[in-house]
This record gives structure tokens, C-alpha cells and sequence, in this order.
């Protein structure tokens, strides 16, 4: 808390400062508030990594320097919060928005206790508004924000805390032992499993804003029907990768962002540009997961892969339109599948082994998780029916009658209620 409020107070001094300066002092204010963000993020979550890494590479070299003795903890969600503050003070010096003078209204928007810890990332134009008003609580609105409490809650307790022992027992095996059906079957449930979690976290939070008044953007959009990966970034985590863009990839591209979204646009951005930036920013968002190389490696895999898709996209044009969709979602799913393998594996020598096996014809021999496979198969088949069932609930909840939506809580909260557990810590919290 110390550490946010901090945060807090640079960000809003700053933000009433910036409007009042000159066009160099904006940019030194801007610098400052930067500096200040991303230095309390890169000590708490990246000197250790990066100084045992230094140190490691100087003994390789002839050094004998001792490991440091560094006891850092890492303060919950700094990396959501670093980002919506920062995100704050940048739409302020683009003169998207006003700074805010009433710092109680200023930090509730940074403190907001539904999205703290695992987003979604807020920007200050979606809900300051909402929170200068003081919504008032309505029945509606209580019953609109359970339903998506009740649907999170089914989606963490039934499906992702189900699929969770799976994935843990499977990692667990060694990679020497593991067959090539192993790894396609463990990054397949780790992908339903954080996609389950993950949203879970987002329905619990929309909904809980909800019983206050307060709208909070979709943060998911069946990303597993994307068709290609560019399209499965405008539908996974999308506060977090409409963040990336607007604020890392464009401004890396040399592009100047003038209106609030991508739509305003000035400069023309070469294609070397462009792919220096996709790079850089895959990069840094690997690593805004976590100080680990196996998540800058799941970084430059998803920039590679986008890399490519603009290389091939415009034969995709050539194709008949349901074609290329329907193709384009087999192609890209288990592309996007092979990319968790990093994510979960605990190094980079167990990734590069399970990698490995997918790609070799002579891996493809049996399943070790085999007296598993009829329960791995029905937990993603019900999961995928669950995920469509629940987002016709919240999307299209004035087309049910009251028999077919009682029906359908009728289920899910009896199902919590027998799953229910100590519930395993969300799976984002980490981040």
C-alpha cells in the first residue's frame, strides 16, 4: 500500500503540474513520473533477477563475485497498478484528459479495490466519470453484479481449480519421459485453465464494480476462437493489450498518438520500424509477467508469430471468407496453445524439452497421462460449453425467460458450492 500511494502522489502532483508547463518541462515531468514508476517496479520485481544474471555472466567471464543476499518482497499487483497510473499521467500530458484536482476522487480511481490486484488495467477517461457522478446502488445493479460474481465463482471453482491438479501432476513428469501427446495435452488444459482462472478474476471483478454502479470494460472475448494471433490479442486480456499499444508499441513505432486510440494516428511507420517495435514490446511485456527468461521467451514467441502472420496475411485475403476463418482458427489455436508450454514450464531447458518432442514424428507414441484422458477431455469439453453458456447469460440475459436463467443459476451455484474449497490463489496474482 505504501509503495501504490506513493505512486499515487508523483502521478497526481505531476498531472496538475504538466498542463501549467512548457512543451520541454511537460516532457521532463513526464520523465520524472516515468522514472519514479518503472524504478519502484524494476527494484521490487527485477534486481534480483537481473543481478543474479550480471553476476553469473561476470564469473563466466573470470569474475568471482558471491551471489547477493537480497530479501525483496513484491508488493501484490504492482505491475496493474504501475501501468494504470502511468497510463494516467501519459493521457494527461496527450491532453487526453484533464488531471484531476481532488485527490480523494484521483485515488479511489488508482485504489479502486475490485480490479487492484489482476486488473482489468483502467484507464482514468472510463471511470472517472462514473466515479465524480457517485452512482447510487440500485436493485439492478445488484442483481446485474451477482450474476457475474456467480459466474467468476463457477468458472474459478469448478472448472479452473479442477483442471489445476491435472496440470501440476503433468508438469511434474520429466521432460526425458514426457511423449509429444503429453506436452500438446498439458499446454491445451493449462491454456483452459489460466483462460478459466483469469476470467474468473475479470467476471468477479466486473460484477463486484457492478453492485456499485460502476461499468468496467470487458477484459475477455473467447480468445480461443481468434483467428490469427493478432486477433487473439484484441480478445485475450484486452486492458492489458490495448495498454501495450497505445502507450509502448505505437510511441516505439515512431508513431505520434494524438487522439485516444490507435484511430488517431499521425506519420507514416516503416516496416522495419514496425518490427523492431513488435519485438521490443513482446520483450517487455514477457517480462512485465515476471522476471524469468521462460516469459521473455513466451514474449518473443508470440512476436514471432504475429511477425509471420503479417507475412502471410494477405494470401489469407485470397481465400474464401469462411475458410479463412474457419482455418484460421484451427491454425492458430494450437499456436497459441504451444505458447503456455513456457508460461507454466519451470525453465528454459524444459521448455526447449517439451518444445522439442512436439516437433519430433518419433515423440508421438503414448499418453502418460492416459487414465486421465477421458476426464481431461470432458473437463475442456464442459469448460468450452460452460464459457459459451455464460456469456449468452451476461450478453444476452433480456432474450431468457425467468425459467431458463433460474435454470441455469440453479446449476452453477450448487456446483460451487460442492467444489468449494480453499480456494487456489488466482493464477494472475503473481503479476
Amino acid at each position: 500500500m505504501p509503495i501504490m500511494l506513493l505512486s499515487a502522489i508523483v502521478d497526481y502532483l505531476v498531472s496538475l503540474q504538466i498542463p501549467k508547463a512548457k512543451q520541454k518541462n511537460k516532457k521532463n515531468l513526464l520523465s520524472v513520473s516515468l522514472f519514479i514508476n518503472f524504478g519502484l517496479l524494476f527494484y521490487f520485481k527485477y534486481l534480483i533477477f537481473f543481478s543474479e544474471n550480471a553476476i553469473g555472466l561476470a564469473n563466466l567471464l573470470g569474475a568471482n563475485l558471491s551471489p547477493l543476499t537480497l530479501n525483496i518482497i513484491l508488493p501484490l499487483g504492482i505491475s496493474f497498478y504501475t501501468f494504470q497510473t502511468v497510463s494516467y499521467t501519459i493521457d494527461v500530458y496527450r491532453e487526453h484528459i484533464k488531471p484531476e484536482k481532488d485527490f480523494v476522487l484521483y485515488a479511489c480511481y488508482v485504489t479502486f479495490f475490485p480490479q487492484l490486484v489482476a486488473g482489468p488495467i483502467l484507464r482514468a477517461a472510463e471511470v472517472m466519470d462514473q466515479l465524480t457522478h457517485r452512482p447510487s446502488f440500485t436493485l439492478d445493479n445488484i442483481a446485474l453484479g451477482l450474476r457475474r460474481i456467480i459466474q467468476g465463482l463457477f468458472l474459478k471453482v469448478v472448472l479452473a481449480d479442477n483442471i489445476a491438479p491435472l496440470v501440476d501432476a503433468g508438469f511434474a513428469i520429466p521432460v526425458a519421459t514426457m511423449s509429444a501427446l503429453d506436452v500438446w495435452t498439458l499446454a491445451f488444459l493449462f491454456g483452459f485453465q489460466i483462460y478459466f482462472d483469469f476470467s474468473a478474476y475479470s467476471h468477479i471483478a466486473i460484477g463486484s464494480a457492478k453492485l456499485m454502479g460502476i461499468n468496467f470494460p470487458e477484459n475477455f472475448n473467447f480468445p480461443y476462437l481468434a483467428t490469427s494471433p493478432r486477433d487473439f490479442w484484441r480478445r485475450w486480456h484486452i486492458s492489458l493489450s490495448s495498454w501495450i499499444r497505445d502507450y509502448l508499441y505505437l510511441p516505439l513505432s515512431g508513431v505520434k498518438v494524438r487522439e485516444r486510440s490507435v484511430h488517431g494516428l499521425s506519420g507514416a511507420v516503416q516496416d522495419n520500424q514496425k518490427t523492431k517495435a513488435l519485438f521490443m514490446t513482446w520483450a517487455i511485456m514477457g517480462l512485465w509477467h515476471g522476471a524469468n527468461w521462460t516469459f521473455l521467451l513466451w514474449g518473443i514467441y508470440h512476436a514471432l508469430v504475429v511477425y509471420i502472420y503479417r507475412l502471410v496475411e494477405p494470401s489469407s485475403h485470397k481465400l474464401n471468407t469462411y475458410i479463412s476463418k474457419v482455418g484460421g482458427v484451427i491454425v492458430t489455436l494450437p499456436v497459441i496453445m504451444l505458447a503456455w508450454v513456457p508460461f507454466r514450464a519451470e525453465s528454459l531447458t524444459a521448455t526447449v524439452g517439451m518444445w522439442s518432442k512436439v516437433v519430433n514424428p518419433l515423440a508421438y507414441t503414448s499418453l502418460n497421462m492416459r487414465e486421465n484422458v477421458y476426464l481431461v477431455t470432458a473437463i475442456i469439453l464442459v469448460g468450452l460449453f460452460a464459457a459459451k453458456w455464460i456469456q449468452f447469460l451476461f450478453k444476452s440475459r433480456d432474450t431468457l425467460t425467468f425459467f431458463g436463467e433460474t435454470v441455469a443459476y440453479a446449476v452453477m451455484i450448487p456446483l460451487i458450492i460442492i467444489f468449494l474449497r480453499p480456494i487456489a490463489q488466482f493464477i494472475y496474482f503473481q503479476f
